[in-house]
């Protein structure tokens, strides 16, 4: 089990570096009022790195309101 979630880990990685190499050409970006230009390839690792944080984060704030008692207390 353990050599397969390193070849599906490898794979995945290979994969998004072929992905950035790739696409290294200055792309505009709109984000709310702001119009920056950057290269492809540091809008596609800041977008991945975004992903990754937030898929971090969100178990963190599943597991927090898990034990919560419903508004009015647990006797009414």
């Amino acid at each position: 089990m353990n050599k397969a979630k390193l070849i599906a880990i490898l794979v995945l990685a290979i994969a998004l570096g072929a992905v950035v190499i790739q696409n290294r050409a200055p792309v505009q970006t709109h984000f709310v009022f702001i119009t920056v230009e950057m290269p492809h390839i540091l809008l596609l690792v800041l977008t991945a790195g975004a992903g990754f944080c937030l898929g971090l984060l969100v178990p963190l704030f599943a597991r927090s309101g898990a034990g919560r008692q419903p508004p009015g207390g647990a006797g009414n």
